[in-house]
């Protein structure tokens, strides 16, 4: 190669082209998370809206609910075990592939749930189904999160490491405004009778647009650096050794090398978890229901819909914020606010009014934001790179079942047993676990992420 040749190749260390560079890969993760997260708050929406009568039908509302929200917790039940999976994977053949398959698996099951036949044509055959779908979705978002937070936080820049994840974490709700979204439109085009029939099948058939962003990941992003690093030193290391070297495996050296770190890694997302799931998915049965808030459906998707778009700026301040500050404070401060607003939560829910229900909602997804914005770089830097998506996964979903996967359930158990201020007691003493979790672990905003053991 001449001399002329090498200076009009582009420079990969040019700031402008790692400004561009970084902008094509974060963007890519919040559209590939959006869509992901899409699918699976979709099942969150259909649990509280139409599931109940289409896979339960005969049984008591409140049981029927339960059921519903059971098989919404079957998804979580997963997560843990697509976290092992696809961390495993991806520490061991690269951050871009795993996410692939997890993309395609999302989109290939959310799609078969929209052709899913009810109970009335199929009998019990129906729900199995419906929860064997829901267990691949788990496996789908157990490995997709690792995935693709790894691939903008290691490929971001060290001072930014915070608001780049945030693009992976704003895939959250962005998802469910999606989600939202599409019941909105198709409840607002069709008959009620349409929509319980097959007008709620629509959005999960157009699940099928996942696959063509999966392509795109495939064909047009390379993997990080720090994971390349990685691969390179093993290769030396191996190419020295006399004897061939037997590597245990990435998810038992991160449980053997940082269980502390993984176990206080699932507490600091306990409050997230319960506080979210209660905020997008009870709410819509609580606001709805004649011995709650009795507000049209309609009007708490919108509300839901509004404050999921509050939530996205909040976070993308905090994960700055934390950039500069640390990810340890605004969390916690997170946790705390969150903790205090769950008890205004359902007063403003209980009055009625719209705009009232939007703060309710806006202001416990807000506080949340605190905290899920920077989570992705806190969870990254906790962890070294030959374990970190084992690790990082593995703290993620295990807080994902413990506090997510049975959060509308107990609340709707608790709302039927004792009263709706029990929910908010739930809600406060999660917040509680997560703030005691990460005052018990260390700063990391000024960690390196090449480091290798």
């Amino acid at each position: 190669m001449t001399d002329s040749s090498v200076q009009d190749a582009p420079n990969a260390h040019d700031p402008a082209h790692l400004k561009q560079s970084m902008r094509k890969v974060a963007l890519t993760a919040l559209a590939g998370t959006s869509i992901e997260w899409y699918d699976f708050f979709l099942y969150a929406t259909a649990a509280a809206l139409v599931f109940p009568a289409a896979f339960f039908p005969g049984s008591d509302p409140t049981i029927g609910l339960v059921l519903s929200f059971g098989t919404f917790a079957f998804g979580f039940i997963a997560r843990p075990l697509g976290g092992i999976i696809f961390g495993h994977f991806g520490d061991r053949v690269g951050r871009k592939k795993t996410l692939v398959i997890a993309l395609w698996m999302m989109g290939i099951s959310s799609t078969l749930i929209g052709l899913l036949p009810t109970y009335a044509s199929i009998g019990v055959a129906a729900p199995i189904m419906l929860c064997l779908l829901r267990f691949a979705q788990g496996l789908a978002i157990g490995g997709q999160w690792g995935g693709a937070m790894l691939l903008v936080t290691e490929s971001a820049p060290a001072d930014k490491r915070g608001y780049y994840g945030a693009y992976a974490q704003a895939g959250a709700p962005v998802g469910v405004i999606l989600a939202n979204l599409a019941f909105i439109l198709i409840s607002s085009s069709v008959s009620e009778q349409a929509f319980m029939d097959w007008g709620w099948r629509v959005p999960f058939i157009s699940s099928v647009l996942l696959i063509g962003i999966s392509m795109y990941v495939q064909l047009n992003l390379e993997d990080t650096e720090a994971f390349k690093e990685l691969q390179a030193v093993k290769a030396q290391r191996d190419a020295e050794s006399p004897v061939k070297i037997v590597r245990r495996s990435p998810i038992i050296e991160a449980l053997v090398k940082y269980p502390k770190r993984i176990a206080l890694a699932a507490g600091a997302f306990l409050s997230i978890q319960v506080a979210f799931y209660i905020l997008i998915g009870f709410v819509l049965a609580y606001g709805g229901d004649v011995n709650g808030a009795a507000i049209p459906r309609d009007t708490m998707l919108f509300a839901v819909l509004i404050a999921s778009g509050v939530q996205i700026p909040a976070q993308f301040w905090a994960a700055a914020y934390s950039d500069r500050h640390g990810r340890r404070g605004i969390f916690m401060l997170g946790a705390v606010l969150t903790g205090a607003w769950s008890f205004a939560l359902f007063p403003l829910i209980d009055t009625g009014q719209f705009w009232l229900v939007v703060l309710a909602l806006s202001g416990g997804l807000a506080f949340l934001g605190l905290m899920y914005g920077p989570q992705a770089a806190f969870f990254t830097e906790l962890f070294s790179t030959e374990v970190r998506y084992s690790g990082a996964s593995l703290g993620y979903q295990i807080g994902a079942i413990v506090g997510g996967a049975f959060a509308p359930t107990i609340a709707t158990l608790l709302w039927a047993e004792y009263s709706i201020v029990w929910v908010s007691v739930y809600i406060a003493f999660a917040s509680l676990l997560s703030l005691i979790s990460v005052r018990m672990l260390t700063e990391t905003y000024k960690a390196s992420l090449n480091d290798v053991e």
